[in-house]
């Protein structure tokens, strides 16, 4: 499970953070990240380190958590991610908690998230039956109306 992960750091490199308006730019170089470089210097090195750039290597199914209301990783990071794996036909899931925070803040999205977190790890560790969410997807559409948390019943193609 990935949550709020920075999955191409060549196209978030020159962003801001929304809470606080900084060039992202120096979580890279000195922060977090410690590249040590810019992107002109050491192209390389964000290459390496963006999960993007390797997805067609990937073989273990991710469940994927990025916020629209998230201020530290622009939620389009994870939207990234997620494209490309399902491009490729690898085992996605893209988990969005409207206008919820890098963090999740809303009790009800915390406990909504340890819910599916179970369910996915239980399903693909411990051969726990397939929640409907995670064969069938939950349209947006639901969202906030169904959950779908019960064992599936039937595949939707």
């Amino acid at each position: 499970m990935a949550g709020a992960p920075v999955s191409n750091m060549t196209s978030a490199y020159g962003g801001i953070r929304w809470e606080s308006g900084m060039v992202r730019a120096f979580q890279y170089e000195k922060g977090q990240s410690r590249i040590g470089a810019t992107l002109w210097e050491r192209p390389d090195l964000y290459l390496e380190n963006s999960p993007l750039f390797g997805a067609d290597k990937v073989e273990t199914p991710l469940l994927i958590m990025s916020n629209d209301g998230d201020g530290a990783v622009p939620w389009y990071q994870g939207i990234e991610l997620y494209s490309a794996l399902r491009r490729l036909g690898k085992p996605a899931w893209l988990l969005n908690y409207n206008g919820d925070e890098h963090n999740l803040a809303r009790r009800a999205n915390m406990k909504d998230l340890d819910i599916r977190m179970m369910q996915f790890f239980d399903y693909y560790l411990k051969d726990a039956p397939a929640p409907e969410w995670l064969v069938n997807g939950l349209p947006a559409i639901d969202k906030g109306k169904k959950t779908g948390f019960d064992p599936v019943k039937e595949v939707v193609n």
